[in-house]
């Protein structure tokens, strides 16, 4: 019997400890989570991996996959801007979701521009797939495009208006639709 009554006693002050700790760690979580909340982007910290908005866009002069000439002044209507790389998986999951929502931007491939870093010889389904819904930019014309906006994350997609990023997100979804011009 005076086991049974140790052993309760024991059993006890464990659930009672067990029962401190978790209070202790949902705390922590709750902090941390007011946080990332705090630095911004739903949670996601990105203030140096993608352009804020408000950012301007630096200068640049490329040509894009069909000899089109792309520099900042490019960017005078509402312009969708995406980036992607090569070997980065986030970039092939949100692949068809970009090409299908840049198929339905108001003034067509004209308003959209693709920026893929890597070697295009090793990407060409993904180039091919973008230049049905947008002006591409690739290879090593890739990279002024990604320096003038800052661009430090894969995939990033950001809503361009007179040289200035309107809106900049890593998730698509996030971005308010582009609007007629």
């Amino acid at each position: 019997m005076v086991f049974i009554s140790v052993a309760v006693i024991l059993v006890g002050a464990l659930c009672l400890l067990d029962l401190l700790l978790t209070f202790g760690v949902i705390r922590r979580l709750r902090a941390h989570t007011a946080e990332l909340e705090r630095l911004g982007n739903n949670g996601v910290w990105t203030s140096d991996l993608i352009p804020a908005p408000g950012y301007k866009v630096g200068d640049l002069a490329v040509s894009t996959i069909d000899g089109e000439p792309v520099s900042a002044g490019t960017f005078t209507e509402q312009t969708l801007v995406a980036f992607f790389a090569q070997g980065c998986s986030a970039c092939e999951d949100k692949l068809p979701g970009f090409v299908s929502q840049a198929g339905a931007v108001p003034g067509g491939r004209d308003r959209v521009l693709a920026v893929v870093s890597g070697e295009p010889a090793q990407m060409t389904e993904t180039i091919d797939a973008l230049a049905t819904v947008a002006r591409v930019v690739a290879g090593q014309q890739a990279a002024p495009v990604i320096d003038a906006f800052a661009v430090r994350a894969f995939p990033t997609f950001s809503l361009v208006e007179a040289g200035t990023v309107l809106a900049s997100d890593n998730d698509l979804a996030r971005l308010p639709a582009p609007s007629r011009a």
